[in-house]
């Protein structure tokens, strides 16, 4: 049985994506931080990973990405879940002040949180929130998780669908030691920093446009060794071993200080 590893408590939304990706029988195996997670692959403690890293509505996931810049893992697939969140507790709406559940959980369900009056509380975790208020056991808190969270851990469900836009998706990477084969709908995504000199970027994007290459996200984060120096984090249609890529990025590399191909895999489709 394959082993998939995740972030988080059992109950958590990286969990249930896994699920939805693999479709088969897998053995989900939880840990403390994504660190931990691709580490329990990289030394062969797992098959794969699953790693969220944006949201439709909060953005990218800035941990996951930077975790992307060092791993040996490459990236063999992706998915996008929905996410439906619920406030858990105890105790009714009214008598409730505070709400403890992940940053990025909190952060699409803002509007909800702001207009009920509740302070949020970060945590590691939505479906550790949810183990976190039953250890507390106090009648003002509440946490936002999922609907099974709450029935793993048997605590009742004060509302569902809490988030501020029913569009809530969280875009997932599988990773492994291996590489994808080639497919007829692949996408290919890949790590680079530019020199500080005009036009560099363009350069860069202009190799894309003249091999007919479809970018699908393009962002940048901070090098954190060199202040004002930037990686690019790129998607693009096709796939690594195209011949029209594999000349892209030879050009491409020249114009780079650092270049990393992440890997290849099926486009997924957003359902």
């Amino acid at each position: 049985m394959l082993k998939v590893a995740f972030q988080g408590e059992s109950g958590a939304y990286s969990q249930a994506a896994a699920v939805s990706f693999f479709r088969e029988s897998i053995e989900t195996i939880p840990y403390p931080t994504f660190y931990d997670a691709l580490g329990s692959t990289e030394n062969g403690r797992s098959n794969y990973t699953i790693l969220p890293v944006e949201n439709s509505l909060e953005g990218s996931v800035p941990e996951s990405y930077d975790l992307l810049l060092t791993t040996k893992l490459n990236v063999v697939g992706e998915t996008y879940h929905r996410i439906s969140h619920c406030l858990i507790g105890s105790q009714n709406l009214e008598k409730i002040d505070t709400v403890y559940s992940h940053p990025q959980a909190l952060g699409q369900c803002r509007k909800f949180i702001q207009e009920n009056h509740l302070k949020p509380i970060p945590t590691y975790d939505t479906a550790g929130s949810v183990k976190i208020i039953l250890e507390l056991n106090k009648d003002n808190i509440s946490c936002i998780a999922s609907r099974k969270a709450a029935e793993i851990y048997n605590v009742p469900i004060i509302k569902e669908g809490i988030e501020d836009n029913p569009n809530n998706y969280t875009r997932f990477l599988v990773l492994a030691n291996k590489k994808k084969e080639k497919t007829s709908k692949d996408k290919t995504s890949i790590i680079f920093t530019i020199k500080h000199i005009p036009g560099a970027l363009y350069n860069i994007l202009e190799k894309f446009n003249a091999n007919s290459i479809n970018l699908t996200k393009i962002e940048s984060r901070p090098t954190k060794s060199t202040p004002w120096e930037y990686n690019f984090y790129v998607d693009f249609e096709g796939h690594q071993d195209d011949t029209n890529i594999q000349d892209t990025l030879e050009k491409i590399e020249t114009n780079t200080t650092f270049l990393k191909i992440l890997g290849s895999y099926p486009r997924a489709e957003l359902i």
